[in-house]
């Protein structure tokens, strides 16, 4: 049997780094990990193809020479999930598809044969084994949630590494905390389910076996979740790893009460990781009160963030505006947050409420749901109606963005990052891709934009003062670039 597993495009977003990505010649920041993490539960006898629409073009040759096709995406990629799933019907193939968009909205997708919902490693092997019998449901889910320990390593041989910006793996699945707008728990659950150790250092033994040198990115919600195993096990034999290869450094997400772990930190950093995504969402302490976020709440957020530039780790942030409890104060509060802590790349979106959470059984209930969740963090809408006047939160949503990713409070941010980050090494792999970036920067930005003034200056304020994280600096320049045009070109 011939298996077309498709991953529908992305929106241009600020995730996307779609505009960033062209400085080094790559067409996607990460590859389809569930995909090519199903593709490997797949009978071995079967011929396998994958198609990242975010790489390159779905052909009508792919689809006349498939005899079922597999469709995984999120709720971001709807608009491109519906004209694949159209195009399949077209060529009159079998549609198979799962992932959390279709696992949210099952009943939005009749054209779609079989859905295979939750989690893969116990719905598909269902659905394989019907499939066998000739008599395949329509739907497979399930309440429980998979043991780890039984999910293969990637089929990675599916995809041109060539084209990616990182690699992923997946570590943890669930989150010990209880966040009202987050659909992480509602999807995976509250219980910290953990691979091996074992797993993950094969995992990366594959990918470095494939010839990969640049980063990895740890896609788990909260990788440190079970601190207590990452302490005993997982970062010594991740330290352990790294001893004597090159490249290969990693990007997670974490709760910020990592800042409060000096040893975890200090054992990060040593296995390689050097960056870390952290919901820092609102300076309100109200606000963090009326979403549960228990973890951010009664601390000095900017403390908690410097500690962690300090001490070799680079924060990426993301912050929402339009909870019950913000009034107008609240936009120039945070971008006060922002631009103090120094977190160059923020992520600034209205708050939505995914089906299945909390917040949206609680807007469900006050009648405040009002259209279609997109998961879009650049459109400029919310599926819920705030208490807020919605064209001052608009405005000011607004305000935010043209503040943060203006030339000025973009170009200070970054200073006052490189001031703070003490990176554990400075050696840095350079490939070709970087160097190239480096002169394509001076031509789009330091001759062509207007923001030129500001990239020379910054350019020469780094020499001088900084030089060994002159390379960071460049490719801040390039962020700061991707996060203007797509403020320019879709933020309504």
């Amino acid at each position: 049997m011939n298996i077309l597993l498709v991953y529908p495009q992305f929106p241009d977003t600020f995730w996307s780094f779609k505009h960033a990505l062209k400085f080094v010649h790559k067409k996607s920041s990460s590859p389809p990990l569930g995909l090519l993490t199903v593709a490997a539960m797949l009978p071995a006898t079967w011929e396998k193809r994958l198609v990242d629409m975010n790489v390159q073009n779905l052909k009508d040759a792919d689809l006349a020479w498939a005899d079922m096709v597999l469709i995984s995406a999120m709720t971001v990629q709807r608009e491109s999930t519906l004209d694949v799933i159209a195009r399949a019907q077209d060529a009159n193939k079998m549609i198979v598809a799962g992932g959390p968009l279709f696992t949210a909205e099952p009943e939005a997708f009749p054209q779609v044969d079989h859905l295979i919902l939750n989690e893969a490693e116990i719905t598909l092997p269902r659905f394989l084994s019907d499939l066998g019998r000739g008599k395949p449901e329509r739907i497979y889910q399930t309440d429980e949630f998979a043991d780890l320990t039984q999910t293969p390593i990637p089929l990675w041989e599916l995809i041109n590494l060539r084209y990616y910006e990182s690699l992923s793996l997946q570590f943890t699945r669930g989150c010990p905390f209880n966040c009202d707008f987050c659909n992480v728990t509602a999807l995976l659950g509250h219980r910290m389910r953990l691979k091996s150790t074992q797993q993950l250092i094969d995992e990366l033994d594959k990918i470095y076996s494939l010839g990969w040198r640049r980063g990895i990115f740890i896609v788990d919600d909260n990788f440190i979740g079970n601190k207590r195993m990452l302490k005993e096990e997982v970062l010594p034999a991740m330290i352990d790893w790294r001893k004597g290869k090159k490249g290969c450094r990693f990007v997670t997400e974490a709760s910020v009460n990592l800042a409060d772990d000096d040893q975890l930190i200090e054992m990060m950093v040593k296995a390689g990781f050097t960056q870390v995504f952290i919901g820092i969402e609102t300076p309100d302490d109200s606000a963090l009160a009326e979403c549960s976020k228990s973890q951010n709440r009664n601390r000095d957020l900017v403390s908690s963030v410097r500690k962690l530039q300090q001490s070799g780790l680079q924060v990426m942030g993301g912050f929402i505006v339009g909870f019950d409890s913000d009034d107008e104060t609240i936009f120039e509060r945070m971008i006060d947050l922002i631009q103090q802590s120094g977190i160059v790349t923020a992520m600034v979106g209205l708050l939505q409420a995914p089906i299945g959470t909390q917040l949206y059984q609680r807007m469900l209930r006050e009648g405040r749901i009002r259209n279609t969740f997109s998961g879009d963090n650049v459109d400029g809408e919310t599926n819920i109606i705030p208490k807020m006047d919605p064209d001052l939160l608009k405005k000011g949503y607004r305000k935010i963005l043209d503040s943060i990713y203006s030339p000025k409070g973009f170009y200070e941010r970054v200073r006052t990052f490189l001031k703070d980050y003490q990176p554990a090494s400075y050696s840095v792999t350079l490939h070709w891709e970087e160097i190239s970036a480096l002169f394509k920067s001076i031509f789009e930005i330091g001759i062509k934009s207007k923001e030129r003034k500001h990239y020379w200056r910054l350019f020469f304020w780094t020499l001088f003062n900084f030089p060994k994280k002159f390379p960071l600096a460049i490719t801040f320049t390039i962020y700061g670039y991707h996060f203007r045009k797509v403020n320019e070109l879709h933020v309504v």
